[in-house]
Parts: C-alpha cells; structure tokens; sequence
C-alpha cells in the first residue's frame, strides 16, 4: 500500500498507509470464502506478515506491505480465487472505515510471489487400501483419510503417479525447535517398510 509520509500531528497532511492496509486486510479475513466441501476443509487465509519498516514513533511511513498464504479447497481454482481476492481488495479500497475524511482510494497492487498450487485428491483405492493396511499391521489401527492443510509438495509428483502421503504428526510444524519423538520415526520407519513389503508383495531384499 501506497501513501504518502507525514508528521503523526499532522495526519491531515499525510496518507497513512498502515491504514488503508487494515481496510485491505479486513477484506481478506471476512467474511469467510465458503464453509468447506465434501472432501475438503473450509478455505483458509492467514496474514503472515506486516511490514512498515518505520523506527519512528513519530512519523507516518509512506508505504506498509503485508504478506498473506491462502489454503483453498475445491471450490475454488487458481484463477478464480485470485479473482476473489482481486475483487474484495477492490472493494475495500473505497471504503472510510478507517480512513475518514480521505477522498481518494487505497492506492496498492498485488505481487503473487509463489506459482499457485491446485487441489487435488487421491481417488486410487488399492494405493489407499494397501498403505492403511500397513499402518493397521504395525500400530493396530486403520488412519483416518484426511486432506487437512490444504496442498503439500505431493502437487509436484501427482501427474506422474498416484499420490497417498503418510507421515508423522507434525504438532510443532515450523515452530522454533520444531522436533518429533525418535519413537515415531522408528514407528514410522516400520510403516514404510511394510508398504513397500505389501504393495510389491514380497520382502526387502
């Protein structure tokens, strides 16, 4: 978001960015893109990050950015949510909620920094048989199918092969000091071992 920089005591004389960006953000947060599908959970968007670069208690900055990461399911595809997203910021861009007395729009662009990444699902049932078989065998209990956490790095692979992921239970996921007990990976280790044995239908030689 573009504004222009000025004096805190003076706001008349200036365009507070951080403003017109809370309008943008509001946008983006509500109301919620939709409630969810059948096989997917409902789409998700967080503000990652908010920036001003701005020391000064002082001043007005002239520009503050923020930095979002979408998880959509099937109702959407990568085209038509960034038409979403296009039309909420447009819209808000007008409103005075919080810039009062200000005449012009938010000026701002987007940057899509990363390439989009579609929804897929696994509908191979003798891949999913086979691996919740095997997790059955080691652990004593069949998984439950999930496609929680929006796409994965599986969306790399997909079009090649059939795709199931299995793996551990990430409860500190890029937390500082993110770790897993060294019994899960043993227990873990046993699983990919016993796939491999039973899709291939013999042992490991």
């Amino acid at each position: 978001v573009n504004g222009r920089q000025g004096h805190a005591a003076y706001p008349q004389l200036a365009d507070n960015p951080v403003r017109g960006l809370m309008s943008l953000v509001d946008a983006l947060l509500h109301p919620v893109f939709d409630r969810g599908t059948k096989d997917f959970q409902p789409t998700n968007l967080e503000v990652t990050s908010i920036d001003v670069g701005n020391p000064a208690t002082n001043v007005i900055p002239a520009k503050a950015t923020a930095t979002f990461n979408i998880r959509f399911n099937d109702t959407w595809d990568a085209e038509t949510v960034q038409a979403e997203i296009h039309n909420r910021l447009d819209q808000a861009a007008g409103r005075k909620k919080y810039r009062p007395g200000k005449k012009t729009a938010v000026d701002y662009e987007v940057v899509w920094r990363d390439r989009p990444s579609h929804v897929f699902l696994t509908r191979d049932e003798k891949l999913i048989d086979t691996l919740s078989g095997s997790v059955a065998a080691v652990v004593g209990k069949r998984p439950s199918l999930s496609t929680s956490g929006g796409t994965s790095d599986a969306r790399f692979i997909k079009d090649f092969c059939p795709v199931v992921e299995f793996g551990l239970v990430g409860k500190t996921m890029h937390m500082v000091d993110e770790r897993v007990a060294v019994a899960d990976l043993e227990t873990l280790t046993g699983i990919y071992e016993r796939f491999i044995e039973d899709w291939f239908g013999q042992g490991l030689t």
